[in-house]
């Protein structure tokens, strides 16, 4: 197969993986509406949906033993996400306002699970053990973020780390409700969720298969198709969105998005296929990778955290620490 021929085959998965996504987001959205979910879980389902090309992208890649692809899908996606979703939509909007028990709420769990992401690929615990630890923080989130805030306040914690848990919750479920807040779905959307979900797993399988032959042919390292390629190409819709809610002024949606995608890519696209398939040897590349997608969520989270949101002069540093690590990887691959 000619090159041209898998270069537009690419394209065409791409453009069918992203359209997908768009309908399997909107659909679980209004499912998630029916069966009555918090408006902060709802976002978390929204992220879920709006992972799945790399996810899918990055399974498949650890399933062919193409272990510097998938690591490079997974992590790359979460600096580019960190990069398009915060930092160009600074810029774009020219500020995105946080509440600070929000950027509290979602960066510690956003700082342990890149944390967990980093010790698992230089290969100091092992990938089951990786897993345990991000579940052992991640589900008491989802946990959080399931319960209502009445109910928040009757869990059986000290009553000051109850307070500020709902009140965290519920500064963030004041910016979605706005943002995110669907119809209630039926039938007709769960069938639509199941065949874009096909689509979405089938063209980002596509897109997999055709970047990683390219790349074989022209002698490109896994970890660059992987982690600068595929993982900005499958990271798209996000980006869109984070920049669309910046520029309407929900800080607080974008913050979620990222995060918690970020949280979902390591968690379901790198860990647990990695826990049943293996990670490989431990890389130079994706050592890098996985410091500098850590090193960057800490930045971003001590740069929002101390402004309350993120102005466009961080949103510009936030995107050239991106560029600098897209540089390093050419250079020293």
């Amino acid at each position: 197969m000619s090159d041209v021929l898998l270069a537009c085959l690419f394209a065409l998965a791409a453009v069918t993986s992203l359209a997908s996504s768009w309908a399997l987001v909107s659909s679980l959205g209004r499912i998630g509406a029916r069966l009555g979910f918090s408006e902060a879980l709802l976002g978390m389902v929204t992220a879920l949906a709006a992972d799945a090309p790399e996810i899918t992208a990055s399974v498949t890649a650890l399933a062919a033993h193409d272990h510097s692809v998938g690591a490079g899908v997974a992590i790359g996606s979460n600096v580019f996400n960190l990069a398009a979703l915060l930092g160009l939509s600074a810029v774009v909007a020219g500020e995105i306002a946080l509440h600070r028990r929000v950027i509290l709420l979602n960066g510690a769990v956003a700082v342990w699970i890149s944390a967990v992401c980093l010790v698992v690929v230089v290969g100091v615990v092992s990938p089951v053990a990786g897993l345990l630890a991000a579940l052992a923080v991640f589900l008491p989130y989802l946990g959080i973020l399931g319960v209502r805030r009445a109910r928040l306040l009757q869990v059986r914690i000290p009553r000051s780390w109850s307070r500020w848990l709902a009140g965290a919750v519920h500064e963030e479920e004041l910016e979605l409700e706005v943002a995110i807040h669907p119809r209630r779905g039926g039938a007709k959307d769960a069938v639509t969720a199941a065949i874009a979900l096909a689509v979405v797993v089938g063209a980002s399988v596509a897109m997999e298969h055709t970047a990683t032959r390219l790349g074989a042919r022209h002698a490109v390292p896994g970890i660059v198709v992987g982690g600068l390629v595929l993982a900005a190409v499958t990271s798209l819709p996000n980006a869109v969105a984070g920049v669309y809610w910046a520029a309407q002024g929900r800080g607080a949606v974008v913050l979620s998005t990222a995060l918690n995608s970020n949280a979902i890519n390591v968690v379901a696209g790198l860990l647990l296929p990695a826990s049943l398939l293996g990670l490989g040897s431990p890389s130079a590349s994706a050592t890098f990778l996985a410091t500098a997608s850590a090193v960057l969520t800490a930045i971003v989270l001590v740069l929002a955290y101390r402004h309350r949101g993120l102005r466009r002069p961080a949103g510009a540093l936030i995107v050239a620490g991106y560029l600098a690590v897209v540089a390093v990887m050419l250079a020293t691959t």
